[in-house]
């Protein structure tokens, strides 16, 4: 640990320097807009790889936006850790409440305020730093392989058809991604699981165009009020899904494990304090760790349509849209929950509207052991970085690829993250503390020391 910690203070100016450099592209993979800029992160990742000693570094063209790989194989007969990451972010929307410019870093109270700061920018860089560490102090002690993507935020749709046609090129013995996150620095945790998605969108249509709410009003359809209607039918009054077939694969869990998932340190009055609320909202019977980790959801994600400009403007529109996204558990599948959801909502609609689903993107929940190797690799460097034994967690976010992994490669992963649930993930004012950074980036090498070590039987 001294020498880690030796590097990483004579190096911690760069390193966050590096960082915000990283953080300064506005690599928005949604909005095609920013493609050039996206194109220019995998660039900048692909000299870092270069620069921090990896071999074979190449920009590997997809259908979208690139993959930068990236390897230093130190000896064939060690283990491999294939390190997952994306350089992708979500948009920086709605841009009148970030306090500073979202792609013009800020440092605030020790944290680092920017779009991509946490997820997963931060967070994938240091792995690149710690590599750095090793590569630089001669303790590299197994062989690593490296997979950034550019296309995590709207649903690894291409990494599938790499991965698939370059499995002996990633053949590895673990998957390590940092894109999750811990209870908090003194209470050190890693996540075993992950809750699947299915990301759809919704139309309603009424008249064939927009309408004089006065001349119309009353006798036409209000798109707008049917669609809410229809999404608000989707809840029942204990906030439990009501789509027939929607909970058929959900499995209960047992006494034990939910007083297990329990025990962790857990404050709800801190939790809505800090996002000032004045209760908390969810499936009645259920604790907030239980609905945030283990029990599928159905959330609205954006809704639009008629006017919403300055001053007003009486019109009856002529449709109205909503994004809605379903978080699942294991044993639910994200084609198979897509098409309930497509029928029931087509179900619902009544004959004075007309009705259009699209399934946009998906991604299977995964649960990942804890008896492993692997596991407890990182658990070990946890005590030595920490001080203490991390909690298993489960993770209410979704990382669809984890279960592309399993199937095509054939590995497990470890969801190794150094974010907090408070840092903000996908909202406006996004950060990551600056101790987080350089703790994963002081960790990271202890878990390739375990898990040689281990592997050694």
């Amino acid at each position: 640990m001294q020498e880690i910690k030796k590097y990483v203070e004579e190096n911690k100016q760069r390193f966050l320097d590096e960082l915000f450099e990283l953080l300064r592209f506005p690599s928005v993979s949604a909005d095609p807009k920013y493609k050039g800029d996206v194109l220019k992160t995998a660039d900048y990742v692909a000299q870092k790889l270069k620069d921090a000693g990896a071999d074979k570094v190449e920009i590997c063209e997809t259908a979208g936006y690139p993959i930068v790989y990236g390897e230093k194989i130190v000896d064939e007969s060690l283990p491999t850790v294939l390190i997952y990451g994306h350089y992708d972010v979500q948009p920086a929307d709605p841009l009148e409440l970030w306090k500073t410019p979202p792609f013009e870093p800020t440092i605030r109270d020790g944290k680092i305020y920017a779009r991509g700061a946490c997820d997963d920018k931060g967070q994938f860089y240091m792995h690149v730093k710690a590599f750095e560490l090793m590569m630089k102090t001669n303790t590299l002690a197994c062989n690593v392989k490296f997979m950034i993507e550019g296309e995590e935020e709207v649903g690894s749709a291409n990494l599938g058809i790499f991965v698939n046609a370059n499995v002996e090129r990633l053949k590895a013995d673990v998957v390590l991604i940092s894109d999750t996150s811990m209870i908090s620095m003194e209470n050190p945790s890693i996540e075993t699981g992950l809750r699947g998605l299915a990301y759809m969108e919704v139309e309603v249509v009424g008249p064939n165009r927009d309408l004089h709410s006065g001349v119309y009003g009353g006798a036409v359809a209000n798109p707008i009020t049917i669609l809410c209607k229809m999404i608000a039918s989707l809840h029942d009054e204990n906030n439990h899904i009501t789509i027939p077939a929607f909970y058929n694969k959900v499995v209960e869990l047992t006494d034990g494990e939910k007083t297990a998932l329990n025990s962790a340190p857990f404050d709800l009055q801190e939790y809505k304090k800090d996002l000032e609320i004045d209760a908390e909202w969810g499936e009645k019977g259920y604790s907030t760790l239980e609905r945030t980790g283990t029990r599928p959801t159905l959330e609205v994600n954006g809704i639009w349509g008629g006017y919403i400009g300055e001053g007003a403007k009486t019109v009856l529109p002529s449709k109205a849209n909503a994004k809605i996204s379903m978080r699942l558990v294991p044993h639910q599948s994200s084609d198979e929950i897509a098409e309930i959801f497509t029928k029931h909502f087509e179900s619902i609609a009544p004959d004075y509207v007309k009705v259009k689903v699209t399934a946009h993107h998906g991604g299977e929940p995964v649960v990942t052991p804890t008896d492993s190797i692997a596991y407890r690799a990182a658990e070990q460097a946890i005590v030595d970085s920490f001080g203490k034994k991390p909690i298993p967690t489960r993770g209410g976010g979704s990382i669809p690829i984890v279960a592309l992994f399993e199937s095509a490669l054939g590995i497990k992963s470890v969801l190794f993250g150094f974010g907090l649930d408070s840092d903000a993930l996908h909202s406006p004012n996004e950060k990551y503390d600056i101790y987080n950074y350089y703790k994963g980036i002081e960790t990271l090498p202890l878990f390739h020391k375990y898990f040689a070590e281990l592997s050694k039987g």
